[in-house]
């Protein structure tokens, strides 16, 4: 906590009812976040039971400098991710690291499965298991509303609460489920609200009223005040708030770098009709900021849905990313922005990954396309181009109407390996591919990478700023960069702003509130997180030298050119080579 030499957990068990709380001094060389997270989860978890099984933990933390400095939103979810066996990382912003704080948690363990659904509410004076029985089965906006009425959390608390929840997908064991932050933001890859569902837990109120001592004020403020103008006035931060990540879709449309038509091609003939600034133009109706966060990078578009007949509609505002218009848009051939919209809708209702649930669609098109699938299992057309058609797969899916989407649920990997179709399931250690095909550093990099994400290691950055390829190099960065992240997400802080936050200055921010580190303090820190996430990944299995890359990306051109199947081989064997090193580095 602020200003104190431990870190505060709350435990509770839903299978027992059991409520606890501890103060943890052992767990402050690893700061907090994504440290303290990976930590309580190696502490907690279960090798030989399954993802969901009641026994495995659910945690969430926040870091050493969450809501007391500018863009240090965030909040890590670790656990046992139901879509890849392994290693399980999420991060969300909103209002939640502000809520966990002032409530007084650095850290939350969950833990058993309740006997009925239930949800729960977190406050700064008690905590309490609350049932769920009568909003099991309905959708995210739906559920956010009635925990927010039954605990009373709007007038003066609605700015200081939060309430995360789980839509039909969760409850139904999608391996790809996602939770809703606060209706914009999300705990979204790897399957945290399948996580929830599995232990009957549809939502979490979080609010808190505790002060936040300072103990040097004039330091803080001094230090507070030259990090909120870098984030305000800084030409690499604004672009977040102008279009926002939807920018880059024309960028990488130019270098024939955005995946298109399940990864067929690197550009997309309607890349334009799609853009930041097409959706800017078209439906962009507002911009909104996580707590904390001077920037305002949320954009928020609104699109009109006929929902009777005799020219019945109603105006919907759904948040619009870059990886969202890719998943959903030049990955599924979708060409306007309004149907983009559309099936984000349900994708933000129902509960799924967006990312994960674009690409598992663009395998299942593709699949029926040649005939290894049929109609009659997928219930209704799935062709490149056609929302109608993905809109009711999505209903399907969530729902597990049939084994076909039962095992779709199941994610890419699991999919193709039983029904076929490997070469273009495009997943990458099992989680599906993100927006970047732009070449090794990025196809390696999420393979490698402790949570299957182009987040763990920035591999698409680099491909893009490579002047000539270097495969040594290109390892040694992605390895350097993993280590420097896990300490970044021990802050927490939103990964846009890490050129804000560099060395230096993080050490001036954790300097003011009380943390007295060094240079070198950071780097082993880093690696000490990391080495945390390797031995969890290790105890349940996984080498990197095993991952399979499917063939499709050895096919289609990246910005620079056809990628070798040997020359990645070698620079995934190289990177796991650095990895095991690491493993045996003593860091106590």
């Amino acid at each position: 906590m602020v200003g104190e030499k431990f870190i505060r957990v709350l435990h509770i068990d839903l299978t027992a009812g059991d409520i606890r709380t501890e103060e943890r001094e052992d767990l402050m060389p690893y700061l907090g976040g994504a440290g303290v997270a990976a930590k309580l989860l190696q502490e907690n978890f279960h090798p030989g039971l399954a993802p969901t099984s009641p026994k495995q933990p659910i945690v969430f933390a926040i870091g050493a400098g969450t809501f007391i400095f500018p863009v240090l939103t965030k909040v890590v979810a670790t656990f046992l991710s139901p879509l890849t066996g392994e290693y399980g990382e999420s991060h969300a912003a909103g209002r939640l690291g502000m809520a966990m704080l002032m409530a007084g948690y650095d850290a939350i363990v969950i833990t058993g499965r309740s006997r009925k659904p239930c949800y729960l509410a977190i406050t700064d004076r008690d905590v309490n298991i609350r049932e769920a029985n009568s909003i099991w089965g309905l959708l995210s906006e739906e559920t956010g509303r009635i925990i927010r009425d039954r605990e009373n959390a709007g007038g003066r608390a609605s700015g200081r609460r939060s309430i995360i929840r789980i839509g039909p997908a969760g409850e139904n064991g999608v391996a790809f489920a996602s939770v809703n932050v606060d209706t914009y933001r999300h705990f979204g890859r790897l399957g945290l609200g399948a996580a929830m569902g599995s232990k009957h837990l549809k939502g979490m109120s979080v609010f808190g009223e505790r002060p936040l001592p300072i103990a040097n004020p004039r330091q803080y403020f001094k230090v507070y005040r030259e990090i909120y103008h870098k984030c305000v006035f800084s030409a690499g931060m604004r672009k977040y708030h102008d279009l926002g990540t939807p920018v880059n879709v024309k960028s990488l449309n130019k270098l024939g770098a955005i995946p298109t038509l399940n990864l067929k091609a690197g550009r997309f003939e309607h890349a334009d009709d799609i853009s930041g600034e097409a959706f800017a133009e078209k439906n962009l109706v507002r911009k909104m900021a996580c707590a904390g966060c001077p920037v305002g990078c949320i954009h928020i578009g609104m699109y009109r849905h006929e929902f009777d007949k005799g020219q019945e509609y109603e105006a919907i505002n759904v948040t619009y990313d870059y990886e969202l218009i890719f998943a959903l848009g030049s990955f599924l051939g979708i060409r306007s922005t309004d149907e983009i919209l559309a099936i984000i809708q349900d994708v933000e209702e129902f509960g799924v990954d967006a990312m994960s649930v674009g690409v598992c669609l663009g395998w299942a098109t593709e699949a029926l396309e040649r005939g290894i699938i049929t109609r009659e299992q997928t219930l209704t057309d799935l062709r490149f181009g056609h929302a109608a058609g993905y809109i009711k797969a999505l209903g399907y899916l969530t729902r597990g109407t049939n084994e076909f989407y039962r095992d779709l649920g199941r994610g890419s990997r699991f999919v193709a390996e039983k029904y076929g179709g490997e070469d273009y399931a495009m997943q990458l250690g099992g989680n599906e591919m993100t927006g970047y095909h732009t070449g090794y550093a990025a196809t390696v990099g999420q393979a490698v990478g402790a949570r299957h994400s182009h987040l763990c290691n920035a591999g698409y950055s680099l491909d893009q700023g490579m002047k000539s390829f270097d495969e040594d190099k290109v390892v040694d960065d992605l390895f350097r960069e993993e280590c420097d992240r896990c300490m970044a997400t021990s802050l927490v802080m939103c990964l846009f702003a890490r050129r804000i936050y560099d060395d230096q200055t993080m050490l001036d921010a954790l300097g003011a509130v009380g943390w007295d580190l060094t240079p070198e303090d950071l780097v082993t820190i880093g690696k000490r997180i990391y080495q945390t996430k390797l031995q969890i990944k290790r105890a349940l299995g996984f080498d990197p030298r095993q991952v399979r890359i499917p063939k499709r990306f050895f096919e289609t051109p990246t910005i620079h050119g056809v990628l070798d199947e040997g020359t990645t081989y070698r620079m995934i064997g190289k990177f796991a080579d650095k990895a095991d090193a690491l493993l045996e580095e003593d860091l106590s």
